[in-house]
């Protein structure tokens, strides 16, 4: 009996001892801690041409391609509304429907239109083809629907009519060049896929650097075939300027009428997008 109370008074003391010293240790590495941290910030005020060290900016407040606050995005969207959407409906939008099915149809016709296609495929080496002129078509109604992107709801609801309008175009293309209906479901199966791997690449390399936009336009448009690193300068060069000029224009102007006027893939002077326009005024200052 007098055993076993000797035993779990030692225990006891051991026990208390342990806890004892590893709370000295903690103690200690605070200790040494708190030296270190006092020692790097008179280092850093006595010597701060030697630091490498800078401060790191976070935000976490989200920007668009413009770097600008989107007040379409913060439009208040009722209970119902996001019922019949989460269904796969359209709730109402602030304009009419047909009115943006119309401006999307006109904006993809601009796509189509008003390129000079036989330019492009000069100065990039393409082949005269129906998969070349998709290649440089879906370019520009990527560059639509990057700008269209961001006018909320109503941009969206137009996104979904250019890409049909788009698929409709180039389905009525292949019937009127003769191709089976077989080799042409293949086809659509293909451009689709190559579409939607182009959006991503595009979209990666327009918020990134010029050699990523390069890459994608290497892989989508040039088909992995362009020996030239002059073509993909140009092509860089023409993705970037007619991202900032479409992204000038006026949002509600391109909702309601869907007009696009698009910059020459050669031009003398490709900066003067980047020049703001200066105001004028008439003789009596107004």
């Amino acid at each position: 009996m007098y055993r076993r109370l000797l035993q779990s008074a030692v225990r006891n003391i051991i026990n208390t001892s342990a806890s004892r010293v590893t709370f000295g240790k903690a103690l200690e590495q605070e200790a040494c801690l708190g030296r270190a941290l006092i020692a790097c910030r008179l280092l850093a005020s006595t010597s701060p041409s030697q630091t490498q060290c800078r401060t790191l900016h976070s935000t976490s407040q989200l920007f668009n391609v413009k770097e600008t606050p989107q007040t379409a995005m913060e439009e208040e969207v009722g209970a119902f509304t996001k019922l019949i959407e989460a269904m796969g409906f359209t709730g109402p939008l602030k304009y009419n429907k047909w009115k943006i099915k119309i401006a999307a149809l006109r904006m993809y016709t601009c796509c189509v239109e008003r390129i000079n296609y036989d330019e492009f495929f000069e100065k990039c080496s393409l082949p005269d083809t129906l998969n070349s002129w998709f290649l440089v078509a879906q370019l520009h109604v990527w560059i639509c629907l990057v700008r269209i992107r961001q006018e909320g709801r109503e941009g969206k609801y137009m996104c979904r009519y250019i890409v049909h309008s788009m698929w409709e175009d180039v389905e009525q293309r292949s019937k009127i060049m003769g191709i089976d209906a077989i080799h042409r479901k293949e086809s659509m199966r293909a451009m689709t896929e190559t579409f939607y791997a182009a959006i991503f690449g595009y979209d990666e390399g327009i918020l990134s650097d010029d050699g990523v936009l390069a890459a994608a336009l290497w892989r989508n448009m040039f088909n992995r075939q362009c020996e030239d690193p002059r073509q993909l300068e140009l092509m860089v060069e023409y993705v970037r300027k007619q991202m900032q000029f479409i992204d000038a224009l006026d949002g509600e102007d391109l909702l309601l009428t869907g007009e696009v006027n698009w910059r020459p893939l050669l031009e003398d002077n490709a900066q003067s997008i980047l020049k703001v326009p200066t105001p004028t005024y008439n003789d009596a200052g107004l």
